[in-house]
């Protein structure tokens, strides 16, 4: 099944390849030779299918070529998800043999010379054999080798605790332990601490052998509690040892691996297993070796990845994509891409380093002819229980769809900043002289612990470091904290230590919580790749409301729509076809469709003169900074998208000139919401279609200058493309404000929350009416969802502002204020 690629063929994709690997450079091909691509996204190579969701399970090279499948949501006896193959020249072939499913599984059999890739085995020479559903059932969720007979059988599992061994050879079927769907069919009763659920949780992820156990992971709960509340038990990580199941731990867990990755561990008796996890507090990063388990804590740059009911979390991998005489270990894990160590055991643990943090959603990844593939779950039809009142009444997809992104090497190295926060306690009860988990410390200049006393007596905190990760613990400095207080205590950034643990001498309520900045250098400009899109200031331009059609079209509708002044008119509808011709259409009921259906609704933030306020679907208060005084007016008539879905079950968030990446409400909504990028662009709406991220609101003449501009041939419709992460490239956050301005304030109350987590430079400017100096407290919540601490008391002299600079590295999330008596109040900050 190898393909002889003709040169000129080859220079075309390589120059492609070339092109959409930079950083900031133009990314497309532009060539009649090869296919085009906008910033590592090649249209052509999209996948479609008939589901309420179309993710990447697996994405493996082999026998050639790069072999892919996708999966719907719970399918566990097929779907209309097709396995595919992609040939050098990039090439999509769709495999005859296609069952569908929910797979995810893929292991290279050696001794067989096979890959199993959800029901499929795949020979050196490219041929295909199926295991059908009716002699396999269950969304395939993993692979390992076998502990008694590797030779000659696999194991796979399911994400309901389906259990079966296959010999390699004839594709034979042994059933181990039954699918709880097929249970659910004949009348069980499956749902978790019954008699017939095999193991804690809901939601099989990870699965790996070694060390005589074969080891699964699980990251979700059943029952209406698990899609609403985030923070309750959830998951859990087992393993077998040919008899009985054995409970490691109850939390949520995804990725079960080894050194060996995808071929199983070459020394199985003595290579470590690694799996990576999370709870309410932290990521967490578990090491099996010498027979036992030992655990420990990451932070989490994103919080889009939480979600009792495991369902927000793609597939978090540790792969391999180095080569054979290299190896490279890449980790993604809650919005972060990690360099890890290929020897990683309990005795050995340097090396972890946070690399950048990203945005799209990725379900699998490989290295392919030097290049990183990822293979990414972009736009789901459902949306799932991903919804709320800031994006209106707005409908998901016509048709769920997905694709690959490639990159070069480096390209984890040169996205996000990687600020990321994380606890080790959080609010909870603390046992005397008992130290925490080991927290990861080293990889950040910006290092602060909050440290919150709840409890009735002061208390010692006492902070120790692992310096060189080999297990050996000695005392890096030792706070008091008085009851009900609490302290910031930054760490100096060469303060040594591969890791950080805590312990305290008294029981009592506490929290330590981490957070973790670097310097933000980018620029507040925009990127070249940005130019054309419309300046909020300019009274015209050329938008669109957006929308992936369903029915197998395959294109995307822009029903076109010229501002000019304040008015709005509407100019006809176009399509966006899988080669990015944009073209007119005669099709008055598909317009009528996406105006009523995709309205940008009004009244869902209030851009006030203090701060953005926003109401979340629980009730809760929260203040966002200010941009351009532009966007008021804008925002007020409706003619700037404010959120949608355009990475599955998470939103993108675009308010007063910043993007935020904003998690499900499920996951917390916008306690967690994050800064991406501020602009001063007057983007009307944004959408996923085929991987990329597709905005309207450009100049359409702009497109012979800019490739990521694609224009109509009238001059009428014109997009812009790129991906979710092109957004980084649009300028660091910037903005101002606060949650008072001239605002009248009570004695003793507190303001709503305002966002200062994720900025760059801060300074704040307070201000009162009184004739006698008045104190303002100012709080902070470094959490979204823990307690709020005590910064600072400053006294503010009568008539007079004080400015006030923040300690260079402060982070926390929230922030907020009060005043010791009544007066007219202004608490104004501004991020540089």
């Amino acid at each position: 099944m190898n393909k002889l690629l003709q040169l000129p063929n080859l220079l075309a994709v390589l120059a492609g390849f070339a092109l959409s690997c930079g950083v900031s450079e133009p990314v497309e091909t532009g060539t009649t030779d090869g296919p085009p691509s906008f910033s590592g996204i090649y249209p052509h190579l999209a996948y479609y299918n008939n589901e309420n969701e179309c993710g990447t399970g697996a994405v493996v090279p082999w026998a050639g070529d790069l072999w892919v499948i996708t999966y719907g949501p719970h399918l566990p006896n097929g779907s209309s998800d097709k396995l595919y193959q992609i040939t050098p020249d990039l090439e999509q072939i769709v495999r005859d043999e296609s069952l569908g499913g929910t797979p995810a599984n893929r292991m290279i059999h050696k001794e067989s010379d096979q890959l199993f890739i959800g029901p499929y085995a795949i020979s050196a020479a490219g041929e295909v054999r199926s295991i059908p559903y009716t002699e396999m059932s269950g969304r395939h969720t993993g692979n390992a080798r076998h502990l008694t007979d590797p030779a000659n059988k696999i194991y796979y599992g399911t994400m309901e605790e389906g259990f079966y061994e296959v010999d390699v050879h004839t594709l034979a079927v042994n059933m181990l332990y039954e699918d709880g769907n097929t249970k659910h069919d004949k009348g069980e009763d499956t749902s978790e601490n019954q008699p017939t659920a095999l193991l804690d949780g809901a939601h099989g992820k990870g699965l790996y052998s070694g060390q005589g156990v074969l080891v699964y992971s699980n990251n979700g709960e059943s029952g209406q509690l698990a899609q609403k509340q985030f923070d309750i038990p959830a998951g859990s990580l087992s393993e077998w040892d040919g008899d009985n199941w054995k409970l490691v731990r109850r939390n949520q867990f995804v990725e079960v691996t080894g050194p060996g990755g995808i071929y199983g561990n070459e020394n199985p008796e003595t290579d470590p297993i690694w799996t990576t996890g999370w709870d309410h507090k932290s990521v967490l990063l578990g090491v099996r070796d010498g027979g036992s388990w030992s655990f420990f804590r990451l932070p989490k740059a994103s919080h889009s990845y939480d979600g009792a009911h495991g369902w927000n979390t793609e597939w978090p991998r540790i792969r391999d994509i180095g080569t054979p005489q290299d190896p490279d270990y890449l980790m993604t894990m809650h919005g972060m891409f990690w360099d890890f160590p290929g020897d990683f055991r309990s005795d050995q643990t340097a090396g972890i380093r946070p690399r950048s943090a990203y945005l799209k959603v990725i379900g699998d990844f490989t290295r392919w002819e030097d290049r990183l593939v990822f293979g990414c779950d972009d736009s789901a039809k459902a949306e799932f229980l991903n919804k709320r009142k800031a994006k209106g009444k707005i409908q998901g997809a016509g048709q769920s769809n997905s694709n690959l992104w490639f990159t070069s090497m480096e390209q984890p190295d040169h996205l996000g900043p990687n600020t990321a926060e994380g606890a080790v306690w959080l609010n909870e009860s603390v046992a005397a002289n008992t130290a925490s988990e080991p927290f990861l410390f080293a990889g950040w200049p910006d290092r602060t612990a909050w440290i919150h006393n709840a409890g009735s007596e002061a208390v010692t905190f006492t902070f120790e470091a692992d310096r060189d990760g080999n297990g050996q613990w000695s005392e890096l400095s030792r706070v008091e904290v008085a009851p009900g207080a609490s302290v910031p205590s930054a760490f100096a950034a060469d303060t040594p230590g591969e890791w950080i643990r805590v312990k305290t001498d008294r029981s009592t309520q506490a929290t330590v919580h981490f957070f973790y900045g670097d310097a933000d250098t980018r620029e507040t400009e925009p990127d070249a790749i940005f130019s054309g899109i419309t300046p909020v200031r300019s009274t015209r331009t050329v938008g669109g409301l957006l929308h992936e059609l369903g029915d197998n079209r395959r294109t995307l509708g822009v029903a076109a729509t010229h501002f000019e002044g304040g008015a709005a008119s509407p100019k006809g509808y176009y399509e966006l076809d899988g080669n990015m011709n944009l073209q007119r259409r005669d099709d008055a009921e598909m317009e009528t469709f996406i105006r009523e259906n995709y309205t940008i609704p009004k009244g869902v933030i209030s851009i006030e003169a203090s701060s953005v306020l926003v109401v979340d679907d629980k009730g809760r208060r929260w203040r966002l900074p200010l941009g351009n005084a532009a966007y008021k007016d804008l925002t007020d008539a409706g003619a700037l998208r404010i959120a949608r879905e355009v990475a599955t079950e998470r939103d993108l968030f675009s308010c007063s000139g910043t993007f935020y990446e904003l998690p499900a409400e499920n996951a917390d909504g916008f306690a967690k919401i994050r800064p991406v990028s501020s602009h001063n662009f007057r983007v009307h709406d944004y959408a996923s279609y085929r991987g990329m991220l597709i905005l309207t609101g450009v100049d359409p003449a702009k497109a012979a200058d800019n490739p990521h501009i694609v224009a109509s041939e009238d001059g009428q419709a014109a997009v812009w493309a790129g991906v979710i992460d092109d957004l980084w490239k649009l300028g660091k956050p910037v903005g101002e404000g606060g949650p008072w301005k001239d605002s009248a304030v009570k004695y003793g109350e507190v303001s709503d929350p305002y966002l200062i987590g994720f900025y760059d430079e801060k300074t704040l400017t307070l201000e009162h009416d009184q004739a006698e100096a008045v104190s303002f407290t100012i709080e902070a919540e470094p959490v979204g969802h823990g307690p709020w601490m005590t910064v600072e008391t400053l006294s503010v002299p009568a008539g007079e502002k004080l400015e006030y600079q923040f300690p260079e590295g402060f982070q926390a999330r929230w922030i907020r204020f009060k005043t010791d008596k009544d007066c007219t109040a202004t608490t104004w900050l501004v991020y540089r």
